[in-house]
């Protein structure tokens, strides 16, 4: 359990950096903590952070097309929507309108 304590908090550092509006893709932040083939374990890590870290901005870690596939685990359905919508995003059918426009690269830290 141990190992996997460390590899969610590796995630957890790298998304209380993520500026206010701006988002980041779950590949991105595996790149940017040395797990590149990881995206998916960094889901579960931020689906975990819903139920113990309620100040992490984990509204601001979308999939690489800007897609808001983590929506289901917030405790509202259109809550990631709203949390990004109030820092100035526009999200028509769960994706981010201008992505490119809005993403940080977190790998640009480490």
């Amino acid at each position: 359990m141990k190992k996997t304590e460390d590899f969610y908090e590796k995630v957890y550092e790298v998304v209380r950096q993520i500026p206010d509006g701006k988002v980041t893709s779950y590949g991105a932040i595996a790149k940017a903590i040395g797990a590149t083939k990881s995206a998916r374990t960094v889901g579960y890590a931020m689906n975990n952070s819903l139920k113990s870290d309620a100040g992490l901005p984990a509204h601001r870690v979308v999939n690489r097309n800007g897609v808001l596939t983590g929506k289901h685990h917030f405790n509202e359905i259109d809550l990631m929507q709203k949390r990004l919508e109030a820092e100035g995003h526009v999200v028509e059918n769960d994706q981010i309108k201008n992505f490119q426009e809005v993403f940080w690269d977190p790998f640009e830290l480490y």
